[in-house]
């Protein structure tokens, strides 16, 4: 970071009350997301994105959901002295051996590449639904939440969601992000991506657990 940069963020952390919390998340999907639920549940909060104090990504070493959105959010908190929230969620098909998991951002290899990620998902399910025609392919969409009011937190506020449907073969509707032109739920006879914005904000796995955040704030 460099010494404009620096001086910017302590600025900008000097700035704030505990009504400022930083979101641990570049992702522009996942941001707008955060910031339609946050403004429906009217929370007293402002949400600084972490990009905007120029925070850079954390290394997500963990081995589970939960792990990385912790690693994330003390990162965030660390360098910024806000609160944070921080997202950690993927794809898991069972199939697959839960797959591609916490590596769903990067599971051909580049970070955020919907369409490559998309497509070695459906490449990969190939020799299956081959072995099994006529069987639908399970999946489910996992967000795990952590909140930490600083940095070395002992009890980061933890929630978590989970949506359920089935794998198409080829991607469906234009909306969405990540994988959500290939998640299809059958009892709405709709991909994620083909959904609107406020059903998608009620059903997803990432309103869940901000529903499940919400709930154990002390506002």
């Amino acid at each position: 970071m460099s010494a404009t940069n620096h001086s910017n963020l302590l600025s900008a952390t000097q700035s704030t009350t505990d009504h400022q919390w930083v979101l641990a998340s570049n992702n522009k999907g996942k941001l707008a997301e955060f910031q339609r639920l946050f403004a429906e549940a009217s929370l007293d909060v402002t949400i600084v994105p972490q990009g905007q104090l120029d925070i850079e990504d954390a290394i997500e070493d963990g081995l589970s959901f939960i792990e990385n959105a912790i690693i994330k959010a003390r990162h965030a908190s660390r360098i910024s002295g806000l609160p944070a929230i921080a997202d950690d969620s993927g794809l898991c098909v069972p199939a697959l051996g839960n797959a591609p998991g916490i590596y769903s951002a990067r599971y051909a290899g580049e970070h955020g590449n919907d369409s490559k990620n998309n497509a070695k998902l459906i490449s990969d399910l190939q020799p299956i639904r081959r072995q099994q025609p006529d069987k639908a392919v399970q999946g489910m969409f996992v967000c795990v939440l952590a909140m930490v009011r600083h940095a070395d937190d002992p009890l980061p506020i933890i929630a978590q969601g989970l949506w359920h449907g089935e794998i198409l073969e080829a991607p469906h509707g234009d909306g969405g992000f990540g994988y959500d032109p290939l998640f299809w739920l059958p009892n709405l006879q709709a991909s994620a991506a083909s959904l609107s914005a406020a059903d998608k904000n009620r059903l997803s796995h990432r309103g869940q657990a901000i529903k499940q955040l919400l709930a154990q704030l002390p506002l």
